[in-house]
């Protein structure tokens, strides 16, 4: 599809977003006029409904105290139920986990550890609970998978980090088990060695249609019946330099599409694949965006 095409796919939908102001940068998102809920999707077959969009800890990273109160309460009035934050994301745990101490039990929480040890991972799993005043996580992921014998085949090797995951969940401490990755070689590896509840991985229209990067995960994810949660969805490319968009948005290191029309698009082709949920780009601004945008979603 051409761009001129795929902007004009969503001109009805544009000339929508316009008329409601269903986003405008720099107004509190309080005052901006929201209707309705976001839409949610079945957590696998087990009866769990999740927000198509997520709220992610690297949108929250680094902000102060009462701004992530604000944003999650506002989540969860915008229908917001899927939450995963990372030991990785700065002090996102801290910051969720104080702002979450009243709303516990209203969302599914999912956070990961980046370690490869059993020992290790099991300091970092016991860190991550008491940092986010929870006893347990509704999913637990081996966080970042690239490398297929530095990070796969280390965390199932004995006295691996997959050790700590079965455990936990043998204890109830996590209720699903899933990873995160960014190649395609380590995720149809893990998925080939455990029967994974999810995956999250970049689901984003240039990739797939310039780099066939994507598809052969979503696929296999999805004959498994994995919940697949897309990464990347609202982005353009790779950052270069201080380009204006690095500017514009310098807590991501890639462009995004941030203006409604493209940004919409965008997200109406990943949330058209086999997805439970997607995260947007690590920014407040750009995840409130996709907030919004999500009520809008028809399949493209």
């Amino acid at each position: 599809m051409k761009r001129r095409d795929f902007l004009k796919a969503g001109a009805a939908s544009t000339a929508a977003l316009a008329v409601s102001g269903l986003w405008r940068p720099g107004v509190a998102w309080s005052e901006q006029t929201s209707t309705g809920a976001v839409p949610r999707r079945p957590f696998r077959d087990t009866g769990i409904e999740l927000s198509i969009i997520g709220l992610g800890g690297m949108s929250m990273r680094n902000l102060d105290q009462a701004t992530v109160n604000r944003l999650v309460e506002e989540s969860l009035e915008q229908g917001i139920n899927f939450v995963d934050v990372s030991p990785r994301y700065g002090d996102s745990e801290t910051l969720v986990g104080n702002a979450l101490e009243s709303y516990r039990d209203e969302v599914f929480l999912a956070t990961k550890t980046r370690k490869r040890t059993a020992e290790e991972a099991r300091e970092e799993l016991n860190a991550s609970l008491e940092l986010l005043h929870t006893d347990h996580f509704d999913l637990y992921q081996l966080h970042n998978l690239q490398d297929v014998e530095d990070d796969v085949e280390r965390a199932f090797a004995d006295g691996g980090a997959m050790e700590v995951l079965i455990e936990a969940q043998e204890a109830g401490i996590v209720r699903y088990l899933g990873f995160s990755a960014h190649t395609e070689a380590a995720a149809l590896r893990a998925m080939e060695l455990y029967d994974f509840d999810s995956v999250m991985f970049p689901v984003n229209f240039v990739s797939e249609y310039r780099g066939d990067f994507g598809p052969r995960v979503v696929n296999e994810a999805h004959e498994r019946g994995m919940a697949i949660f897309g990464l990347k969805a609202m982005v353009r490319q790779r950052g270069e330099g201080d380009s204006e968009l690095r500017q514009m948005f310098p807590r991501i290191w890639y462009e995004a599409l941030h203006t409604p029309e493209e940004a919409l698009l965008a997200l109406r082709w990943t949330l058209s694949q086999p997805v439970t949920s997607v995260l947007p780009p690590g920014d407040p601004d750009l995840y409130e965006l996709g907030v919004r945008l999500a009520k809008e979603f028809t399949p493209i």
